[in-house]
């Protein structure tokens, strides 16, 4: 892989992150990919991701800005840092109550890429962060 190759990969998975196109998002994903969801579990396979990302379209309306993508000279690894500008549109189980409050949160993504496909996405944010914004 090269690193503008990656780079390409990286910047469709946004794009199509920032249209709500989630099958798009997908695409770009190997059979068996990664997921390591923030302060929570790993989860394995794009169906995982599907659902994910499902409960995440429930949830949360987000636009992702100032994104600044990074890639290792192999093209192996990436990185990217942004900021989450979003809406909790309804109440995600032991979060607190929704009712349209908006947010602005720094975040970063760190990503796998073998054979065209992203096999790892790895994200973070700070929870508390958020939880204070929307508290």
């Amino acid at each position: 892989m090269s690193q503008n190759t990656t780079h390409e990969i990286i910047s469709k998975y946004f794009a199509a992150f920032n249209d709500s196109d989630s099958e798009a998002m997908l695409a770009l994903l190997h059979d068996d990919v990664a997921h390591d969801i923030n302060q929570g579990e790993r989860q394995i396979g794009k169906d995982k991701f599907r659902w994910f990302n499902g409960e995440m379209a429930r949830h949360y309306k987000e636009e992702l800005t100032d994104i600044a993508i990074m890639v290792d000279e192999g093209g192996v690894r990436a990185a990217a840092e942004f900021t989450v500008h979003g809406k909790y549109i309804a109440t995600a189980e032991g979060l607190p109550a929704a009712n349209g409050q908006t947010y602005d949160l720094p975040a970063g993504i760190f990503f796998e890429v073998d054979d065209g496909l992203i096999t790892r996405v790895t994200t973070y944010y700070n929870l508390n962060d958020w939880i204070a914004q929307v508290s």
